[in-house]
């Protein structure tokens, strides 16, 4: 696996290395031991996936705070996305800033979102499907959010969503 680092601290893209022969295709997309000699420990205690059936569907910007934050890895299996990740730990140099990756099943790329990054995608394809593998598992009760739009944070989204929630779409201007 190739470990990319973005604009954001702790914002990793990981992108496998795909072994192809007359059958098909072979990658790894997780090895807790070869993410720690990268320096990304990571090891998930739950996955979850995220079905899609409509293009310019957003999600988020989701994120748990602590003593409940979450680390994430982000993948599509089915479709494409533009997935962002932003910085909201206040000791970080880069809080407030955000990267961002276009996920695919063709591409097989994922995002590692580290505690205290704030998440959301927006789908650029109908029937689109995000696995996410969580840890520590998730922790009903202690959700929050950022608008996908605020101006505090200037993300380029691709293209105005479509399909979105009552709730994140309902989240205050952030105030630090």
């Amino acid at each position: 696996m190739r470990f990319i680092e973005t604009d954001v601290a702790g914002v990793i893209l990981v992108e496998p290395e795909l072994h192809t022969d007359e059958r098909g295709a072979f990658a790894r997309l997780h090895c807790p031991e070869e993410f720690a000699a990268a320096g990304h420990r990571f090891a998930p205690v739950q996955t979850s996936l995220s079905r899609n059936t409509r293009l310019r569907t957003l999600r988020g910007m989701h994120y748990q705070p602590a003593p409940h934050a979450e680390t994430k890895l982000v993948r599509v299996v089915r479709g494409r996305i533009f997935d962002v990740a932003l910085d909201l730990r206040r000791d970080s140099p880069t809080c407030g800033r955000w990267a961002a990756a276009e996920l695919s099943a063709d591409n097989l790329r994922a995002l590692l979102i580290p505690e205290g990054v704030a998440h959301g995608f927006l789908t650029l394809e109908p029937d689109t499907d995000v696995l996410y593998q969580i840890s520590p598992a998730y922790s009903p009760g202690h959700e929050a959010g950022v608008r996908w739009d605020d101006p505090a944070f200037a993300i380029t989204w691709p293209a105005r969503p479509e399909v979105i929630s009552a709730r994140d779409a309902g989240y205050p201007d952030y105030t630090a």
